[in-house]
């Protein structure tokens, strides 16, 4: 019955593509974020569903689509260039058949990023394309934070719909993102039109905020709580009330504390001691193995490369014997173990040039969205009081995934690829908004100085 949902689902948004293109981006959206053929038992499993909505988007688009506006950037040329390096590292990869694997899904991610901004041309495509990341990514939050907030969850126990726990099913990512979209969450509580902003649409933003709050909680990922904390650094920082907002926050992260689980705290106090907790000695570990492996191969070893790494570390963990509490330090030899940095990543898999242009990316786009806060930031008219809160919103969006992502893999998660297309697709926007009103203001001084009525 779930797989005849799912088809029907997509079959009824496959056939209003046929007239509105650009919700053939939703699709693409939708199947990337939610990966609904992980929940399906064997109809959608069976099928190259998302390849199969990546090429419905981009041939919609080539046949039917409106070109007239489209704007190539800088940015895109770098996730060009990134991809095809990309390949490269691919067809010289220490590990050809994983490396293979991954690349699949990877170069999909990134060409999507490249593409999505030439279908943004409009205020509506740009909040469409928000909205969607917001509910496709709410059906996993929604239900894991029910789920925290009935059971108290567990570190690798919370059930996220699926039993395999990757892309953002995985813990550590969906804590990563489900904070990195409360701005935008908030933002369309407050400046929304597909869905005008009422107490109905007010209310379910609120609650889908405090379930992106529950969901570290519920999965016990330490990457959520840093996150959590920056968040609140930013939006403090942002406030116009910082004294009274401070310690109102402050207050109210204190009295949370009787109410979390005993095992989040426990596992939360590791935190300030990667050597007490085996995990974080574990990535520290792999980081080091990294900067030597790249040391002596400067182009980076190709996707799934951590599979080589081999150390040994010390690890210490507190014994109680009945003598009172003592500290042991023990010698642990591990091999291939993940990376568990986007940093990393990029640095171990694609080297120095695959990192600067990773890391470029990602510096030019903050510092454009940035540019854009602060050209539209006193601009209150009915057409542009949207524009600054929405670039804040995708800046701290931003900002709170790539600290994230100092401690998690995810460096080529498709989501963070289309919130790099916002960004780009904004700023292309706007660039075009502001030449067509420079190009009206010069007709008019033309026709002014002729005589001519204006």
């Amino acid at each position: 019955m779930r797989d005849l949902f799912f088809i029907a689902f997509l079959g009824l948004f496959g056939l209003m593509g046929l007239r509105r293109p650009f919700l053939l981006v939703a699709v693409y959206a939708y199947i990337d974020i939610v990966s609904p053929q992980r929940l399906s038992y064997f109809l959608l499993n069976s099928i190259p569903i998302s390849a199969m909505a990546f090429a419905a988007m981009v041939g919609a688009w080539l046949l039917v689509d409106d070109k007239r506006d489209c704007r190539f950037s800088v940015r895109q040329g770098l996730m060009l260039l990134l991809v095809a390096w990309c390949g490269y590292t691919t067809m010289t990869a220490d590990f050809p058949a994983e490396a293979l694997t991954k690349w699949n899904w990877v170069w999909k991610a990134i060409i999507a990023g490249v593409f999505l901004p030439l279908t943004l041309r409009t205020r509506l495509r740009i909040e469409a394309l928000t909205v969607f990341m917001i509910l496709c990514a709410s059906t996993i939050i929604i239900n894991g934070g029910m789920k925290t907030a009935l059971s108290g969850g567990g570190y690798g126990v919370l059930n996220l719909m699926v039993e395999n726990n990757s892309g953002l099913y995985e813990g550590s990512i969906i804590s990563c993102v489900a904070i990195s979209l409360i701005p935008l969450i908030l933002w369309v509580s407050k400046h929304g039109t597909i869905f005008p902003s009422d107490w109905k649409v007010k209310g379910f933003c609120y609650a889908l905020c405090l379930a992106c709050l529950l969901m570290p909680v519920g999965t016990e990922a330490r990457t959520g709580l840093v996150c959590i904390v920056i968040l609140a650094g930013m939006m403090l920082m942002r406030s116009k009330r910082k004294f009274i907002y401070g310690p109102l926050m402050a207050v109210a992260a204190l009295a949370s504390i009787p109410f979390l689980p005993a095992s989040f705290t426990q596992r939360m106090q590791t935190i300030e001691n990667h050597q007490g907790d085996e995990s974080a000695s574990t990535r520290v570990a792999v980081w080091m193995w990294t900067l030597d492996y790249v040391k002596a191969h400067p182009g980076g070893g190709g996707f799934d490369n951590y599979l080589q790494n081999s150390f040994t570390y010390f690890a210490q963990s507190t014994v109680n014997d009945g003598t009172g509490p003592r500290v042991e330090r023990r010698l642990v030899t591990d091999k291939g173990r993940a990376y568990h940095s986007a940093y990393f990543e990029l640095l171990g898999e694609q080297g120095y040039f695959g990192f600067a242009v990773w890391a470029l990316l990602h510096l030019i786009c903050f510092i454009r969205t940035e540019s854009i806060r602060r050209l539209y930031r006193r601009r209150d008219g009915p057409d542009e009081a949207w524009i600054a809160p929405f670039a804040v919103a995708l800046q701290q969006g931003h900002i709170i995934y790539m600290i994230g992502s100092l401690f998690v893999g995810i460096a080529y998660q498709p989501f963070i690829f289309m919130m790099l297309a916002l960004q780009i697709g904004l700023d292309t926007y706007l660039s075009r908004k502001r030449k067509a009103a420079a190009r009206q203001v010069h007709d008019l001084s033309l026709r002014h100085g002729q005589g001519l009525p204006a």
